[in-house]
């Protein structure tokens, strides 16, 4: 997916990111807990009954918000140049990082940071730099 300046839309993104802040806010404040998407899955199996339904709750808004917004605004057009093979490598790496670094970007960046935790500052800042440096090595030096 090619993304240009014209493709820039701080509004949009201002607002969706004020909807993430929110959502994280309630669910400490109302059930104490983080909103660390990787924690949600990987603990839904073992967790306590009333635990279950919490849980249950937010992994179905994460996954039908889009199809709400879709259903409100239509496909957006888009293309995936990467093969199956490199998705699932990708997707392993990643649920292997985020095990490794105790908690994902969402866990870290957004709930972690602001309870001023040094710990997910770190977690954080090293995910933007393999980002960063990864997207370098694949433009740039290897030509994706």
């Amino acid at each position: 997916m090619k993304l240009a300046m014209t493709d820039f839309t701080p509004f949009a993104s201002l607002l969706g990111g004020i909807l993430i802040g929110c959502g994280a806010a309630l669910l400490w404040l109302v059930n104490g807990r983080i909103a660390g998407i990787s924690g949600i899955i990987g603990n839904l199996l073992t967790a306590r009954h009333g635990d279950i339904v919490w849980r249950v709750a937010f992994l179905f808004g994460l996954i039908g918000a889009p199809w709400f917004y879709l259903a409100l605004s239509g496909m957006p057009a888009v293309r995936i140049e990467a093969s199956i093979p490199v998705i699932l490598a990708g997707g392993m790496l990643v649920g292997f990082g985020t095990r490794l670094g105790s908690g994902c970007t969402s866990g870290h960046g957004v709930c972690g940071i602001a309870r001023l935790s040094i710990r997910s500052v770190v977690a954080t800042c090293l995910f933007m730099a393999t980002g960063c440096i990864t997207v370098f090595r694949t433009h740039r030096i290897l030509g994706g």
